[in-house]
């Protein structure tokens, strides 16, 4: 069974869903999402989502299930490993997967993150720590960066 719920964030509705087990997708919503079937998984995740954006918490513990490609799937994994209020560039994601010649492949994959804020694909950045790229929009993604900048214990950051 998939279950969904409607989430009234700071940068406008998300939708959550879950296959009752996982994490299957965070995405943007311009309206708010009608017949709401909540879940455990789910509840977990809207109490996480609002102490994230509080600033109380640096870090999900969610079970995650992303469906993507084995590339897509490295990738997401990849971007998990980028500490919360830090950023890397695209060349330096290909780079962390091994290909410096994957770089727009990995920006590809980057794009098409089904589970937004979680897996934090707003953590990556152009060269010359440009905001490029990101499927809720620029000012989501700079809004995303100055609340982990703003609560980032360890201050180190490229953008």
């Amino acid at each position: 069974m998939q279950y969904q719920h409607s989430f009234k964030s700071p940068l406008g509705f998300l939708s959550l869903k879950s296959d009752g087990e996982s994490i299957t997708e965070i995405s943007f919503a311009e309206t708010e999402i009608q017949g709401d079937q909540l879940c455990e998984v789910l509840e977990k995740c809207k109490v996480q989502l609002e102490h994230y954006f509080s600033g109380d918490l640096l870090e999900f513990d969610l079970p995650l299930a992303p469906v993507g490609t084995e590339f897509q799937q490295k990738v997401w994994t990849e971007l998990l490993k980028i500490p919360y209020g830090e950023t890397i560039t695209y060349m330096e994601l290909a780079v962390r997967l091994g290909d410096p010649k994957c770089i727009r492949a990995a920006g590809t994959a980057n794009g098409k993150n089904p589970i937004a804020i979680v897996i934090p694909c707003h953590r990556v950045i152009g060269a010359g720590n440009k905001l490029t790229g990101y499927a809720g929009g620029i000012w989501r993604k700079k809004m995303l960066l100055e609340l982990e900048i703003k609560n980032n214990p360890s201050k180190r950051t490229l953008f």
